[in-house]
């Protein structure tokens, strides 16, 4: 796998949800901090999201707005202050059941329409990819700007909208792709923030893509600079640069964070594990796993099982919130 495929497989849990939302008039909603991420998609009309600590920002029609990190914030018909905030806004799910799901009302000049939803996280080993992505990523649209996001979104909505055969295969699988396409076209854009520029550089680049293409592999700093096309000494001092950490430092640590992710998502025992990730024993790997983690390959094992448990457990939802 590549990098970002990685950072988001290591922290993705349950199932998404998503709503199509349909209102009007003058509404204010709050939704509290999570362990995920959420996301807007502005289809017709405009509104105003104020994140926690954060200025308001303007969302009108294309629009993509993702939280990576489950920041606590409003959304409201029109821009709002904190003090604002605290005294109109409703809690978010109440506000989106009170809009009911009866036959929409004939649409006015005002109304909004967007499609919005959560990804539930596991932020206990966050790549730091994922960690140094902004509090709110806010994604403007623009002719010709990221077609991929734009005909994701399209699908997207259609997919909502319609209640086709296979929709609960097809509702996940886009939106994990919108949530992929909103990171890519966050990192085409950013002008700060290691990852874009270590992915960028093709040193660093392919340093990384092997390293992840092939986490077991018996890797070395001559291996993996052989791997890049330079020496030993420019693949230390570009990746150290550009990833904080040097080549090796990175690849332990990120065997153990997919040990981790393992121990998660599947019943492989810590033998198998060990093979996978580029142990040779699971008593090697325990030792290292218990070092970076504080805790037990087992007794992690049995904390993950409760996080994962506590993620929406239903798959991604089909509802039109007419208000």
């Amino acid at each position: 796998m590549d990098v970002v495929s990685d950072a988001i497989s290591a922290v993705h849990l349950g199932h998404p949800s998503s709503h199509r939302v349909r209102t009007g008039g003058s509404w204010c909603a709050r939704l509290e901090p999570y362990d995920g991420a959420g996301f807007y998609v502005v289809l017709k009309g405009g509104c105003w999201l104020l994140a926690d600590g954060g200025a308001a920002v303007s969302l009108g029609v294309g629009d993509a707005v993702l939280l990576p990190h489950g920041t606590g914030h409003v959304i409201a018909d029109s821009p709002v202050d904190a003090a604002v905030a605290k005294e109109k806004a409703v809690p978010f799910e109440r506000w989106l059941m009170g809009t009911g799901t009866g036959p929409r009302a004939r649409p006015d000049r005002d109304e909004l329409e967007m499609l919005c939803g959560k990804y539930w996280l596991d932020c206990s080993r966050m790549h730091p990819l994922m960690a140094e992505l902004p509090e709110v990523v806010h994604l403007p649209h623009r002719v010709g700007g990221h077609p991929e996001l734009r005909a994701a979104i399209d699908l997207l909505a259609g997919e909502l909208d319609e209640r086709l055969p296979g929709s609960c295969v097809a509702l996940p699988s886009l939106l994990d792709l919108l949530l992929v396409y909103m990171i890519r076209s966050w990192m085409t854009e950013a002008t700060s923030g290691a990852w874009p520029g270590a992915l960028g550089d093709p040193v660093t680049a392919a340093a990384l893509r092997a390293m992840h293409s092939d986490p077991a592999a018996p890797w070395s700093n001559d291996r993996l600079a052989a791997a890049a096309g330079v020496s030993r000494p420019t693949l230390a001092r570009r990746f150290t640069t550009l990833v904080g950490r040097p080549p090796m430092t990175y690849l332990t640590w990120w065997r153990l964070i997919l040990a981790a992710t393992l121990l998660r998502d599947t019943p492989d025992t810590l033998a198998t594990i060990a093979g996978r990730v580029g142990y040779g024993s699971p008593y090697a790997l325990s030792h290292a796993f218990e070092r970076e983690f504080g805790t037990t390959p087992g007794r992690y094992r049995a904390q993950a099982a409760g996080r994962s448990a506590a993620a929406s457990p239903q798959p991604a939802s089909v509802a039109t919130a007419d208000r």
